[in-house]
């Protein structure tokens, strides 16, 4: 299965058609490499002084790793699907060999790069260097990410050869085949730009820890867990869907793996209980979607957001619980009232784990789990925390596991890591070259006193435009690429606008998450119709009703930043009250059924307008006001949800009752 959004997972991604069955001696080559990669690593960012009397410049390390990761993107991934999958052809040995090769001699030249200022004009032989590598970074993208990530990188990628004649909103300066090329290769603002020094600095260690997680039976623990507390309640396989997925996601951060780990066991169970096939399915696609919003791992994304932002990552965490809380509310109660409507029980508990046991033979991942919130929230170690976590899971796992690794798990281990880590090397490397380009032409500048133009100066229409560019990106993008287009672009408008820049690089993110759930592409609810053996638009349909709610929450907290905790702590607790009511009262609405009311369509003809003014209040009491952009205060809003959604759920409460009456007749 082909996923465009693989940098954003912390796991890895299990082995499917793209992927080569590769010799005994190709795998101890990528384990070997892995070795060494993840050594460096440690060294650089402990400090550990492995390499006596030398200190590595950044753009020696971050070369050091382009170089031994990259190559491996021709091992694993075919050029096309026809090429072969039992063997490396020799064209990719070449490829590999080659971008090593130019790798060893930009990481020899790296203090003479710094020193000479290269970047901005470097000898011919360089540029010719250059102009090679460029070429093998836009392949590895094209295999790694997908076509249509490639086609994106190129374009923007060649952009300052053409900046000069495009016209006034997207115009910039022009700059040479040769002087774009070294900036692409040799500067810090591309291909060694943001995106690779989140990997470098931040998120290869959380990559490795999630591979860790996934080796030592994670994801079993997880839906055990979640089976074990939740599967004997009304609709109980669909909860668990929602706390297992949700559970994974925010250790993982991976849609894709998230829907195959969890799915696989989920949406048999909801079937099991009465589910329609595309049901179930959009239950599962929209829990794992929002485990990659969740903290504390949220996906790689999340992690250059912190470089954006220049802020620790354990911020932009905490920041993100309340919006991740309300998400899996509304999914809980939709899920809830759409198990009542259509009375659908649980699973007999004779045919559940236990809780006990669950918790006997998975203690460590939750003391894993508590050393990193440990780590990141208390010691502020967000670089360092997910090694000593990964360290104490092999460890735990080793000594007092059923699930311990022999030799052979091991080594499967290092390979499903070198795997997974070349992979988002590639993306990542090739989505520099995005910044790059942006940042040569001085585009990025140009472009948002054009979007404020255009908005003519009013930020909700800038919010709307930014959130349907944000989603339409989201498509043809990878989530980090689209997020660092729109960072660069979108962002700045918004913070001039007066918004709060982490409410907006949040808003941006989230946006670009809903492609995931909605048609024409919601690559992660058509993994799970695979799955679940139902249509995959219709599910694609089935998951935007159910994960609604994320059009929403991103308005939600740009209004007022209190949402995500950048304001008053009592201001934080009533619109956190209020939202909690507002998102009961929206879920409800989707579903036709409200706890303590009952079933909100009983009556032919007044069921749907009583579902809209449920609706209608559930979106008053949690929109946030008070500001510029909402002139209403929170009582007011508060008041006209009460009467809208008040009224509509006493006539409700009335036609039901009645019903009931009758009935008992």
């Amino acid at each position: 299965m082909e996923t465009k959004k693989q940098e954003d997972g912390a796991v890895a991604q299990p082995e499917t058609a793209r992927h080569r069955n590769l010799s005994f001696g190709w795998r101890v080559i990528i384990i070997a490499i892995t070795i060494i990669v993840t050594t460096l690593a440690v060294n650089q960012l402990f400090n550990a002084g492995f390499l006596v009397g030398h200190t590595w410049l950044d753009n020696e390390y971050q070369y050091a790793l382009f170089g031994l990761l990259v190559p491996i993107v021709f091992l694993i991934f075919p050029a096309t699907s026809k090429s072969a999958m039992d063997r490396v052809p020799w064209y990719d040995i070449l490829f590999a060999l080659l971008t090593f090769g130019l790798l060893v001699f930009f990481f020899m030249n790296a203090a003479a790069i710094v020193d000479n200022g290269w970047e901005m004009g470097a000898p011919d032989y360089i540029v010719t260097l250059g102009m090679v590598l460029w070429l093998l970074v836009l392949e590895g993208t094209r295999r790694a990410g997908g076509t249509a990530l490639f086609v994106i990188v190129v374009i923007i990628s060649l952009y300052p050869l053409y900046a000069d004649i495009m016209p006034g909103p997207i115009s910039g300066l022009g700059s040479t085949l040769a002087d774009t090329t070294a900036y692409h290769v040799l500067s810090a603002e591309s291909m060694l730009g943001i995106p690779m020094q989140a990997l470098a600095n931040l998120v290869i260690g959380f990559l490795i820890f999630g591979v860790a997680l996934t080796q030592t039976g994670g994801g079993k623990f997880f839906i055990d867990l979640a089976f074990a507390a939740l599967g004997h309640v009304r609709g109980g396989p669909a909860k668990v869907a929602i706390f297992s997925s949700g559970l994974m996601g925010s250790m993982s951060g991976s849609v894709i793996s998230n829907v195959i780990t969890t799915g696989v066991m989920t949406i048999p169970a909801m079937r099991k209980t009465g589910f329609r096939p595309s049901y179930a399915a959009g239950v599962e696609a929209c829990a794992s979607t929002g485990g990659v919003l969740m903290p504390p791992i949220m996906g790689s994304t999340a992690f250059i957001m912190a470089v954006f932002l220049n802020i620790p990552y354990i911020t932009i965490a905490v920041a993100a619980i309340i919006p991740s809380v309300l998400y899996y509310l509304a999914l809980f109660i939709q899920i809830d009232a759409y198990a009542a409507r259509n009375n659908m029980p649980g699973l007999p508990r004779d045919q559940l784990p236990k809780l006990g046991e669950t918790f006997r033979k998975g203690w460590h991942f939750i003391a894993v789990f508590v050393l990193l919130i440990v780590m990141l929230v208390y010691l502020k170690q967000e670089v360092l925390a997910p090694f000593y976590a990964t360290a104490l899971l092999i460890v735990i796992n080793q000594l007092f596991s059923s699930n311990r690794w022999g030799m052979k798990e091991f080594w499967e281990f290092l390979l499903a890591t070198g795997k997974l880590l070349a992979e988002i090397a590639a993306i990542l490397v090739g989505v520099g070259l995005i910044v790059g380009a942006l940042s040569i032409t001085g585009m990025a500048g140009t472009l948002v006193n054009d979007l404020i133009f255009m908005a003519g100066g009013d930020i909700l229409v800038l919010l709307l435009m930014g959130a349907i560019t944000s989603f339409i990106m989201g498509i043809g993008m990878t989530v980090t690429a689209a997020y660092i287009f729109l960072a660069i672009v979108l962002a700045p408008a918004l913070v001039q606008g007066g918004l709060d820049p982490m409410s907006v690089h949040l808003f941006i993110l989230y946006w670009g998450m809903v492609s995931f759930i909605t048609p024409p592409v919601a690559l992660g609810a058509f993994a799970a119709a695979s799955i679940a053996g139902a249509n995959p638009m219709r599910t694609g349909l089935e998951a935007m009703r159910l994960g609604s709610i994320i059009y929403f929450v991103p308005f939600f907290f740009v209004l007022d930043p209190a949402l995500i905790f950048r304001g008053e702590l009592s201001q934080t607790a009533i619109l956190f009250v209020s939202a909690v009511g507002g998102v009961i009262l929206i879920a409800s609405s989707l579903q036709g059924y409200l706890v303590w009311i009952g079933n909100l369509h009983r009556h032919p003809v007044l069921g749907w307008p009583i579902r809209a003014l449920i609706l209608i209040g559930g979106l008053a009491l949690a929109t946030p006001g008070g500001s510029a952009l909402i002139p209403y205060s929170n009582l007011e809003l508060a008041l006209f949800a009460l009467v809208t959604a008040g009224s509509a759920a006493t006539v409700a409460f009335m036609i039901e009752r009645r019903a009931k009456a009758t009935a008992a007749i």
